[in-house]
């Protein structure tokens, strides 16, 4: 292993959602052998590596950087997908994989949030695979972007190659957030690679269709994951997230939010009190994001017997929004984090879950429509207000 890689090959090797999009990967795709790769102007080398082929590279392993078509990703910054070398009109006669003996290829690039190219995920097998599919696309794009914030979190973006073997500073709540996120998408990959392996055994046409629609959801699941990552993203490097304006219909939106919701908790109570009955110029899937991530953190943090209270109402110039719950109140020390990121105290500890972004993102969202995100907190009641002019 070359000395200068040697730390930043540790520092992806504890990054704990590689090992199963390495595995996803192989396991959609059917390809034997998936890595991430650093590509520099002059190296390719493996940094995470799953070998069911027995290819014979390990994490820390070079090849010649002319001999891969991820030397020609970085020029490009283009994913290139082959699902049969020897029908490519472009790369039948390539040198690569001739040398290396394979038949079937996909490589997407890792782009910092800086937009420089760092590397690639790729994937190889000897046999051809049905890759043309945009589900394939869907799921490489998805992890590259995934594993470039991760890479963006770690440290690694202000790493130049000259300190390479300058220890990274990971705190605790870095830490927490990859665990929380590596137990996070496990579940749907699991359910995603379980349903591959039914449909495999079983080809049933009755059940194709169920097990299609929950593989669908998990992948929706991932998909919502990686939405929040790149908000969070947005968010700390200052940007603000992306907002389309349009005349919305206020009491219509939250009452959308609250059916779906609903439906996903058949066993909680959500009680619209109140209906602003105006049209306001905003960005309607933001608002719709922003009210869901509070009244899903009611849902989880309130008293489960006790009704969700959501009401939205005009107040002089103003347009507020408020979700109320029962329950423990939260203290003020908890309170004043409350919307900072990777926070998941809420009222009630033992029930923390997810990435503990969604409060965070909620408040980037009120900023970003020019309001304030407030909350309220006695023994009877805690309370999120949103106001943002009319």
């Amino acid at each position: 292993m070359k000395p200068d890689h040697t730390k930043a090959v540790e520092i992806v090797g504890r990054i704990e959602a590689v090992p199963a999009i390495l595995e996803t990967v192989c396991a959609v795709t059917r390809m034997g052998f998936a890595a991430v790769a650093r590509v520099t102007e002059s190296e390719w080398v493996a940094y995470a590596v799953r070998d069911e082929i027995d290819f014979g590279l390990l994490p820390g392993g070079d090849l010649q950087l002319d001999t891969t078509i991820c030397n020609e990703i970085r020029q490009s910054r283009q994913a290139v997908v082959i699902p049969d070398t020897l029908a490519d009109p472009v790369y039948c006669d390539h040198h690569t994989p001739k040398m290396y003996g394979f038949r079937s290829y996909a490589s997407y690039p890792i782009i910092l949030s800086n937009g420089s190219m760092w590397g690639t995920l790729c994937a190889i097998d000897p046999e051809p695979r049905d890759l043309d599919r945009p589900e394939i696309a869907n799921l490489f794009r998805m992890f590259a972007d995934l594993i470039g914030f991760h890479l963006n979190m770690t440290g690694l973006l202000d790493l130049t190659e000259a300190s390479l073997n300058a220890e990274a500073e990971t705190g605790l709540q870095r830490e927490q957030f990859i665990a929380v996120l590596g137990h996070d998408i496990r579940n749907p990959l699991a359910s995603v690679q379980a349903g591959i392996s039914m449909l495999r055994r079983r080809p049933d046409e009755e059940r194709t269709d169920l097990v299609l629609d929950r593989m669908q959801a998990s992948v929706d699941r991932m998909a919502r994951l990686v939405d929040d990552i790149l908000d969070f993203s947005r968010g700390r490097l200052g940007e603000g997230v992306p907002l389309k304006f349009a005349k919305t219909d206020i009491a219509a939106l939250v009452r959308q939010v609250v059916d779906e919701l609903a439906s996903n908790h058949p066993d909680r109570s959500l009680l619209i009190e109140e209906e602003a009955q105006v049209s306001v110029a905003c960005d309607p899937q933001r608002m719709g994001q922003l009210v869901s991530n509070l009244v899903a953190n009611a849902v989880t943090h309130g008293d489960s017997g006790e009704p969700v209270r959501i009401g939205s109402r005009t107040s002089g110039s103003d347009l507020e929004i408020y979700i109320a719950n029962s329950g423990n109140e939260i203290s003020d020390d908890v309170r004043e984090k409350l919307f900072q990121p990777f926070q998941r105290g809420g009222q009630n500890d033992s029930n923390s879950e997810g990435l503990g972004l969604g409060l965070y993102i909620a408040s980037v969202i009120a900023k970003a429509h020019e309001g304030v995100l407030e909350v309220s907190s006695t023994p009877m009641e805690t309370r999120f207000t949103f106001k943002m002019p009319r």
